[in-house]
């Protein structure tokens, strides 16, 4: 693989806490998200919820 990129003009170097960072946010946006959505069904009201369905 390196000697395929090797034949590449232009290269860059990514730096490992890139990944770490993106990783880390992806991980904390699905937290964030899994929590508003637990919170909002927890405070619902289980009546109003049967009413509609």
């Amino acid at each position: 693989m390196n000697l395929w990129l090797d034949d590449f003009a232009y290269r860059t170097h990514i730096e490992w806490w890139v990944f770490a960072l993106a990783g880390t946010i992806a991980v904390a946006v699905a937290f964030l998200t899994v929590g508003f959505q637990s919170v909002r069904a927890a405070l619902a009201n289980p009546v109003k919820s049967l009413r509609s369905e």
